[in-house]
């Protein structure tokens, strides 16, 4: 299974990771969204965000944008 975060303000994709309103997560299995739902934005914290997410599971990121440390951070858990 797949499970994508796709940082959100409202309806729409936003530009920036780490001040999003949230994550939109989608559960992909055999090509098919099998789940959607949204999960508030705990806080803008330097290096909490992709633990955060990788505590639930996520494998793929989609943001307009991030810092270093973050892309760098998701990198080293893989």
């Amino acid at each position: 299974m797949e499970r994508v975060a796709i940082a959100t303000d409202g309806a729409q994709a936003t530009g920036h990771f780490g001040h999003c309103e949230g994550f939109t997560i989608i559960d992909v299995e055999d090509g098919r969204i099998v789940d959607r739902r949204f999960i508030p934005n705990p806080g803008h914290k330097p290096g909490f965000l992709p633990m955060f997410l990788g505590d639930q599971g996520i494998n793929t990121v989609v943001s307009g944008g991030m810092g270093a440390m973050a892309v760098n951070l998701f990198n080293e858990r893989g």
